[in-house]
């Protein structure tokens, strides 16, 4: 993490470089105007002798004003360029980040914490990048910049004197940080427990609204925000705290500097023109000092959210290869599964037990089971999204882990059983958002998905833009776009995981009709609890608990009156029960 906000901060060394000098020159201007209206004042004694310097002493003032103005907008230009470039770089970085995780790493963040990490977490870092060069700069500046004017323009003793209620203000700031880090560490867990909360009902407002159940989840959400609502507040008590105990500080500075320079000018050691000028530096002086608590408040936060983002990061990544290494590289899609046996990562229970397959090119594997069986995790591993022993699963002779994550996956095309859809146009869920395929494509895999007529009757054709996860369509047309990908995706083994679960029993014939034609010279495996999906496969498993309890073509496993058999027989009753309905 450390690494990447380095990297980040050195494509704009440039913008920082000019942003630290004209904020230094900036400063530097400051001093001029009480210095020139402490000038003004001395001459008022004398006013018709001094009448022309006076004028003179006004243009300069103005000028000085006016270069501050032009300085001082060349560096919120900087300011505001490095800031929000800072935050897009490291919210791509982040991003894509995300995308190369381990899907069992990725199941373990919820969607209210993910938010928060792209929301609140990098606008923490941000915003303390922002302020540690700009406000960072500016109180170092401040300091030495001032206190060289103030001790030797003025008067050193003046100057030491008016320090000492600072090194209060310093150790205020020591004491009452401690509290603020401790309250906003709190304060940010309860919001990402109201966003987690938030991303749920969101997610499941359609159940809510079914069960009725919406002012009890308006009251659970009111409890939460209640929570945001107090530690928000204690947060902003110690903040208070510490501005007022810092006000307080700077308030006896202008008291020891009235004080103590009324004398210094009754014995002669300053003129009033130079006691008007020190209260005008101390008045600079003041201003970037009331930032430091600001700034370290901001700092501790950053921390937190630094820690947060630091935990993603030491997450380890897929390997990811460069695109034209994976558009070189071609698989065949033989597949051969050896001995395999896997449980998930901190469950002792086996999800697969000694799997033996070998499915060909151009072969038709159909696996059936309950749910819990195994299913999708056999197609989680032939597709690496999780790690197994070497010799387990062999493509084209090859072990899988030897092949590179990414040319394994550019060769597959996996419909999920979620069928997960963008809220975007038809044809970016098709296509995924790439741009080598031609809308006469897109039609065609539309047409074989047998959903190309419901996308006609859509304002605009594959050019409609569809709700969050597809919420404007029917289950059916959500898992037919979603197999639209299989026909337009030129990929060597074809996966469908449950994907005709919504289609009536005619619509899913045709569509695996249309698969048969498609995969004659491909590997494809489909995935289904019914048995008239698989039932035309040249060879069947069926799983229960994790095992291949039986193997065969729909004929072979008839004849067994096993396992099979019973869910034939179940689903024909359920069939004719429906059709004699």
């Amino acid at each position: 993490m450390k690494k990447v906000i380095i990297d980040i901060l050195k494509k704009y060394k440039i913008k920082i470089f000019l942003q630290i000098a004209f904020i230094s020159i900036n400063i530097y201007l400051l001093t001029y105007p009480p210095k020139i209206i402490g000038q003004i004042i001395d001459m008022l004694y004398n006013i018709e002798e001094n009448r022309q310097n006076i004028i003179n002493s006004t243009y300069y003032l103005i000028g000085v004003c006016i270069i501050l103005l032009i300085v001082r907008t060349i560096w919120k230009y900087f300011e505001v360029s490095i800031s929000r470039g800072f935050e897009r770089d490291l919210k791509v970085n982040l991003f894509r980040r995300f995308l190369k995780l381990k899907i069992k790493d990725i199941q373990n963040i919820k969607n209210g914490q993910l938010m928060s990490y792209f929301v609140k977490d990098v606008n923490e870092i941000r915003s303390t990048v922002y302020r540690v060069l700009s406000h960072g700069t500016r109180i170092v500046c401040t300091f030495i910049i001032v206190f060289i004017q103030m001790a030797n323009g003025i008067n050193i003793y003046l100057t030491m004197a008016v320090m000492l209620p600072i090194f209060l203000a310093v150790f205020l700031v020591i004491k009452i940080k401690k509290y603020i880090e401790k309250s906003f560490k709190k304060s940010q867990e309860m919001f990402t427990n109201m966003s987690e909360y938030i991303q749920e009902s969101t997610d499941g407002i359609r159940t809510s609204k079914a069960y009725s159940c919406e002012w009890e989840q308006t009251k659970e959400f009111m409890r939460k925000n209640k929570r945001v609502y107090q530690s928000n507040n204690t947060v902003n008590i110690f903040s208070n705290l510490l501005k007022l105990s810092l006000d307080v500080c700077f308030g006896m500075c202008y008291a020891i500097s009235l004080l103590f320079g009324s004398k210094l000018v009754i014995d002669g050691a300053i003129t009033i023109g130079d006691l008007i000028t020190f209260n005008g530096y101390i008045a600079l002086f003041v201003g970037p000092i009331t930032w430091l608590p600001t700034l370290i408040a901001r700092y501790k936060r950053a921390q937190i959210s630094y820690g947060r983002l630091e935990e993603i990061y030491n997450l380890k990544t897929e390997k990811i290869d460069s695109k034209s290494n994976i558009q070189k590289e071609k698989i065949n899609g033989n597949i051969e599964i050896k001995n395999l046996s896997f449980n998930y990562p901190g469950i002792l229970e086996k999800a697969l037990d000694n799997i033996n397959i070998e499915v060909k090119k151009g072969e038709t594997l159909g696996i059936i089971g309950t749910v819990g069986s195994g299913k999708t995790t056999l197609m989680n591993l032939i597709t690496k999204l999780y790690n197994i022993p070497d010799g387990n699963i062999l493509i084209d002779g090859k072990d899988i882990n030897d092949i590179p994550t990414q040319v394994l996956r550019s060769n597959i095309c996996y419909i999920t059983q979620d069928n997960f859809l963008f809220s975007s146009t038809i044809k970016d869920n098709i296509s995924l958002f790439k741009d080598n395929y031609d809308d006469s494509e897109i039609r065609e895999s539309t047409q074989k998905a047998i959903v190309y007529e419901d996308i006609r009757k859509m304002p605009e054709d594959i050019e409609t833009v569809i709700g969050e996860n597809g919420g404007d369509l029917s289950g059916g047309q959500r898992q037919r776009i979603a197999i639209s990908r299989a026909f337009l995706k030129n990929s060597s083994i074809l996966i469908f995981d449950d994907t005709f679960s919504a289609l009536d029993n005619r619509t899913s014939e045709k569509l695996i009709e249309n698969i048969k034609e498609l995969s004659s010279e491909k590997t494809c495996i489909i995935i289904s609890n019914k048995v008239s999906d698989v039932k035309y496969s040249d060879k069947i498993i069926v799983l229960d608990n994790g095992r291949i309890e039986e193997m065969g073509t729909h004929d072979e496993l008839l004849s067994n009156n096993k396992i099979y058999t019973k869910f034939f027989n179940t689903q024909s009753k359920k069939a004719e029960a429906c059709f004699e309905d």
